[in-house]
Order: C-alpha cells, then structure tokens, then sequence
C-alpha cells in the first residue's frame, strides 16, 4: 500500500472518528447526566421530560411541572391543574403530590396513585381569570380514572365543593384558600356522591361552586378494592412535550438546547438522540484511535524506511547497478506473467531487458514488519560484487514500498533442483562436474570473505541459494541475511540466529560452541557437500533416523564402507570420498576446529586425498545441538 493511500485512509479515520466523537460525546454527554434514574428498586423508570432534582439531575433534563420527588422508595409527582369554575370570573387551581406507579413514554400516559395522609392533601386556591399571579401548569390532557375492580370510566370531571358549618362524617375536608388569601375548610365531591343528602348529611352544607377537575383528585372516600393507604387511582396523559416518535424509534428524547424551561412560555420542542452505551462509545472510539495511532506509526515506520533507502542509494550510485521504476519492472516481466518460483521474501519472475539480456526478478514482499534491511543487505552487497561464481545484480527498484532486485537469469535453476530430486546431480553430469560444482562455490565463498573491500558473510549457504549457469557452473545468489564486517575483525556480533535449518552453524545457535565468524560460513558449506554427495538421501540413514547424519557418515569412513549409492569408477569414488572429508572437515563443532575456506580449496584442488578429520561427535553439546535441530525442525 503507497504512502499517500496511507495518507488519505489516515484522513477518512480522522474525519469518521471525530464526526463519531462529536457526536457520540454530545449524546453521551445529554444521557450521561440525565441518564435513567428510579427512586427504588421496582420503582418506576424516570427520563425525560420527569426528572429527580434530588438525583443531582440539572433542570436540562425535564421541565418544572414533571419534576418527581422520592419519599421512602414512593415515587411522588405533584400534580397539578388550573381549572374553570361555576364561579364567575374566577379559575380553580389544584396542587396534590400523588405516587407514580408506572409510566408509559411511548403513549405519555402516566398512571398514578391517589394516596390518603397529610403529605398528600389537596392545596385549593382560587384565583380571579384576570389575575397576573396564575401558576404555571404543565400541558397534562385528559384523566381516567380507574377503580380497582378493573373497570375505566373517562373523564369524571364533574366536582361540586361544599362549604359545611359541620364535619361530615368520613370526609377530610381540603383547605381553600380565597382570592382574598382567607383559608377556610371546604368538601369537594364528584357525582358518584349524588346520594350524600341520604347517606351523609348535608344539612349543614352550602354547595359554593361547581369545578371540571378529575374527581378522584379531590374526593377523599375509600374503594375497597383498592391496595393499602390508596384512594383511587388515575392514568393522565400529558400532551407536551411529545416524545412519542422518539421513543417510538427506540431513541432518547431531549430538550433543544434553545428550548424555554418555563412552563408559560409553551415551548416544549425536543429532539431525538441515538441511544448510546457510554461503555460501548468508549470501546468504539478507543478501538478508532487505536488504529488510526496504528496506521500513523505504520506511516512514519514506512516513510522512515523509504528515507533509509533511498540515502543508502543516494551514496550507492557509483557501483552503477541500474535503477528501474516499477512500470519499468513490470513492462520487463511482461506483467509478472513468467513465474519462476515463491518463497517468504517474495516471488521471482523471468524478465528481458534487451533481446540479449535476460534476468530473472526478484519482487520483495510488502510486508508491514519489513524495514527494508534485507533490500539494502542485498543491493549493498551483491551490487558491489563482480566474480564468476556470485551472481551479478543487473539492477534494482526502490519505487515507495515496492522493490524488486534484478539478477542475470541462471537458465538451470539451483542446486536445490538436483539434491531433492529422484536422480542426483552426480548421476545427471558425473562426479567430475560434481568437484567443479563444489569448487566453485568455495571459490565463491572466499571471495565473499577475503576478495572484497571489506569482508562479507553470507549465512545463508544452501542448496537452494546456489543458482546454476547454462554450462551449470555455481553462483551464489541471495545476500538478504548477509553481514559486512572488517578483514581484521574475525569475530561478529549478533542479535539473532541467521540461516536455514539444517545448515545453521552450531555457534549462532549458542555461543556456548564459540563466537560467530567466517567460519559460520564454512560449516553451511561443508552441509553442503554432503546434501551434494547423496548422503541425506542413503537408505541406510533413514533408518537409522535417530543418528544424526554427518555422525553417520564419520564411522561409516572409520569402518572403511561408501558414504552414498554405489559407484562402478574408482575414480568416482575417489571424488566422493574426498567431497565427503572435506564436508566433514567443515562441520566440526567449534569454530577453531573448521579450515578458512582457502584451505578448503586446497584439499579440494589437492590430488591426495585429505585424511578424516577426528571425531568432532563425542563432545556432550553435540548431542544437545542436535536435539535442539530436531525440537526445531519438529516445530516448522
């Protein structure tokens, strides 16, 4: 992925995650301290437009007249209505707390409970129409009332209120207060006590007005039906605010924030808010940072990376490898259509730069966790090699996070071709093509150590790695886990393993066999040499597969027997035996004990034999290090 797709995916995140914050802070913020709160536990829920001051809820949350008290886990409304009376030029107005037994937000319909106590008698005033000190009351509609054998009769309105010289009996009279501020006892009664002048006297009684309010509000008789310590019940439906589209769409409604929180001024416009968790919003815009801070850092990692790059190129361009763009690399691979082979650091494709020159591609991976080391490990070593057994680097790409390495093409493939195949390399050319072969690439691995400017390891010595030209001679390709080091500096530091499995040298696994060096080098060669005589294939080692196979191979010289398939030519087996000597030469435990990779070429370039080295298996770390190989191997 470019760097300005990372760029403009960046800016998208940026612009999603703070329209989401916004948002999502505005609404979370509104529910966060109007949140849904009750006065007990099987209370009912209380939201916008009610709202418990004793709650530290703000006004914000509702309006005056919904506002709900708690008292001993009770919920508690106060009540209240301004009516008109039979009374001319005069308004009834009624204030009463009532307990609010279950709330219906979708339909606005509150149903309550009219109690008996002191705390829950009716204030009475009377106030003239004209007057400018009328109280404010909400916009409660129509009320219900409903008796307890489950029965609804709507809109009892239909109150008379008697002045009594009296007490009439199993009545609590409500105190009135006048428009003149006099208080004075008074019964207010619905039609359903049509029959007072029989059952209760009223001899003494002057019916003083008529007034529309919901009886049940003012009469203080008692149904048996109903619960404990309640006179009747009512269900009131309010009109405004008018929440039931929001609620309807399963949102939170909240008042605009321009909106008048006094009563008398009639303006109860809302607005619907997405319902939202705080603890998911969190999650949800932790999640959104936390990739954007992931493809930032990603950003910064590969712009670093590309800077690194393209400095080291700026200083490499005197070793005159050529620089391609990536167009010019897929118009040389005909778009990738020639597929020579995949492995983890990418894939290789055959490609033609002239009628004449042919190379072979290697298209590096665009992996996140690179960082471009092996690319420049590669072009800063190979590109600055010139011998006819280390392949040429024709040149390379450094387009953003798309590289590629061009090397002359190698039209017989790798060493890895013959070794794994059913018929071995010796028996394709013969054993003397064979001793070319592994000449060639010791030749090739001394130069690397000795023949340059400074010295190079390789650590990556294996069949695989060893291409083949048109008259199948050796050149050593891949330098991705290559170090450069000084000539006079024989030991290197490491942070971590380099190789391949199998060709590891003891030493880089633990520094217990000695320090890293050239000779790391020389101890892949010399597993080289006996994959390239046949060994690892040999029946006889696979079933003994619990003997560690080079170890197979020295008491199989000690006993004087052939290390690989039967050879008809003396001369064949002198080659073998040789290849096979000078392999174990190479692989001795510890460094000090392996020859510089000169001196294997004097044992192979020599016409005697070299002896057999001694036994390098009978130290206690060789076992370790090879059970360490197998638990590895297993794990791969």
């Amino acid at each position: 992925m470019g760097v300005r797709v990372y760029l403009h995916l960046s800016w998208i995140i940026v612009i999603v995650a703070v329209r989401v914050v916004v948002g999502e802070n505005v609404s979370a913020a509104g529910v966060q301290e109007c949140r849904m709160t009750r006065c007990s536990h099987h209370g009912p829920e209380i939201r916008f437009p009610f709202w418990i001051k004793e709650k530290q809820q703000p006004e914000q949350c509702g309006y005056p007249g919904f506002r709900v008290f708690c008292d001993r886990g009770n919920t508690l409304l106060h009540l209240q209505y301004l009516a008109n009376t039979s009374l001319p030029d005069t308004l009834f107005y009624l204030s009463k707390n009532v307990s609010i037994h279950s709330i219906n937000y979708t339909s606005q319909e509150v149903f309550v409970y009219v109690l008996n106590g002191s705390q829950f008698t009716n204030n009475l005033k009377l106030f003239s129409a004209s007057s400018t000190s009328l109280p404010s009351t909400p916009h409660f509609g129509k009320a219900y009332s409903y008796d307890f054998a489950n029965m609804y009769y709507p809109d009892i309105t239909y109150t008379m209120c008697f002045s009594c010289s009296a007490g009439v009996k199993s009545f609590i009279p409500d105190m009135l207060t006048s428009p003149g501020r006099k208080t004075f006892p008074v019964y207010c009664l619905d039609d359903q006590y049509s029959a007072f002048s029989g059952e209760y006297s009223i001899s003494s009684c002057t019916k003083i007005f008529n007034s529309s309010l919901p009886a049940p509000l003012l009469s203080q008789g008692y149904d048996p039906y109903a619960p404990p310590g309640v006179v009747d019940a009512l269900s009131i439906s309010w009109l405004a605010p008018n929440c039931s589209k929001c609620e309807a769409k399963g949102e939170y409604c909240r008042r605009k924030s321009n909106a008048s929180s006094n009563i008398e001024a009639a303006d109860y416009s809302t607005i619907c808010f997405p319902k939202v968790i705080t603890a998911g919003s969190a999650i949800f815009v932790l999640s959104i940072m936390l990739l954007l801070y992931y493809i930032i850092k990603l950003y910064k990692q590969r712009k670093y990376d590309e800077q690194k790059i393209e400095m080291f190129l700026t200083d490499y361009r005197a070793m005159k490898p050529t620089r391609y763009s990536y167009a010019d690399i897929k118009k040389i691979t005909r778009n990738f259509s020639d597929n020579l082979g995949k492995g983890g650091y990418g894939s290789v494709y055959k490609g033609q730069i002239t009628k004449e020159i042919i190379v072979a591609v290697k298209v590096l991976n665009s992996d996140p966790k690179a960082n471009g080391e092996d690319f420049i490990n590669e072009v800063g070593t190979i590109g600055r090699i010139y011998h006819v057994n280390v392949v040429r680097l024709v040149g390379y790409s450094a387009d953003g996070c798309n590289r590629a390495l061009i090397y002359e093409f190698q039209p017989n493939n790798s060493l890895e071709k013959f070794t794994y195949s059913g018929k071995m390399l010796h028996d394709f050319l013969g054993w003397k093509k064979m001793q070319d072969i592994a000449l060639g690439i010791a030749k090739g691995i001394e130069y690397l150590h000795q023949g340059c400017a400074q010295q190079i390891l390789h650590f990556d010595i294996k069949p695989h790695n060893i291409l083949l030209d048109q008259n199948f001679n050796p050149k050593i390709s891949d330098f991705g886990l290559a170090k450069l080091c000084s000539k006079d500096k024989s030991i290197v530091s490491m942070t971590m393993a380099r190789g391949t499995i199998g060709y590891i040298a003891p030493e880089v696994f633990s520094r217990n066999f000695g320090k890293v060096s050239s000779k790391s080098d020389v101890y892949s060669f010399g597993m080289l040499l006996l994959e390239m005589v046949g060994a690892r294939n040999n029946n006889e080692v696979e079933s003994t597969s619990e003997t560690y196979f080079p170890e197979w191979i020295f008491h199989r010289l000690e006993e004087g027997g052939e290390v690989t398939i039967q050879i008809v030519k003396e001369e064949d087996s002198n080659i073998a035996r040789r290849l096979t000597i000078v392999g174990l030469w190479c692989i001795g435990w510890h460094p000090v004990d392996r020859p510089s990779m000169k001196h294997v070429i004097n044992m192979l370039e020599s016409e005697e034999c070299p002896k057999v080295p001694p036994n390098p298996f009978r130290s206690s770390n060789v076992r370790s290090f090879t059970n360490d190989l197998e638990v590895i191997s297993e794990s791969e």
